[in-house]
Parts: structure tokens; sequence; C-alpha cells
């Protein structure tokens, strides 16, 4: 049974940095693109982030690009997920997901698929 669990949520003052971790269970977790989605109260789930299989493409959500950076390392099975300039607009539920088949390139606005892997989020509050 694959498991994702997020940490590192927290309240942060706006223009501040944090990182958010995610640690999967899974001996092929190397074989699939992970991504980080958040919640904001009272909207949808949005796409932020998602890093192919070995690390060498990514792509981000027009609202972090230049301000978040995913990355993954593929021996100690973790996706994380840098936070710079943070803003309010960043308040959210943050969720990480893996894929739901091996070896696919992520493209921008990825969706981990019916087959994906979700954990339960990590809180995100950016006071102004």
């Amino acid at each position: 049974q694959v498991q994702v669990v997020e940490s590192g949520g927290r309240l942060v003052q706006a223009g501040g940095s944090l990182r958010l971790s995610c640690a999967v269970s899974d001996p092929t977790f190397s074989m699939y693109a992970m991504g980080w989605f958040r919640r904001a109260p009272g909207k949808e789930r949005e796409f932020v982030a998602a890093i192919s299989s070995g690390g060498g493409t990514t792509y981000y959500a027009d609202s972090v690009k230049d301000r978040f950076i995913i990355s993954r390392d593929n021996i100690k099975n973790t996706v994380s997920l840098q936070m710079n300039n943070l803003e309010p607009e960043d308040t959210a539920l943050y969720y990480c997901a893996r894929d739901g088949a091996p070896l696919r390139a992520p493209q921008k606005g990825w969706s981990p698929g019916d087959g994906g892997y979700w954990g339960q989020g990590t809180q995100v509050t950016v006071s102004s």
C-alpha cells in the first residue's frame, strides 16, 4: 500500500519562505512523476507544480512560477516544495500526489489520474 505523507506547513508572514516535504512509502517511487496541489478556502483544488520521475523536468502553475521550486530525492523517496516570497493568496491546504502511471512525463496542469495516490495535506497560512 502506497502512503503519501506531507509535512512542513505552518503559519508564516507574507514575504517569508517555507519548505514542504512529502514522504512516499513506495519501492518504485523513482518510476513516477510527483506533484503538489493546493486547495484554498472556498476554492477548487488547483495544480501547483510537478516533477518527472527522474527529476529532470518540472512544471509550475503561473501563479507560483519563479517563487516555488519542486525537487525530489529518489534515494530518500521524498519530494519537496520550496516556497519563497509567500503571499496571502498562497494560503491553502497543500497536497502531494504520486502519478497513477509510471514514467509519464508531466505537463502543465498535470493530474495523477485515477490510479494516483494522495496525501492528507499540510496547511500553509500566510499572514499579511
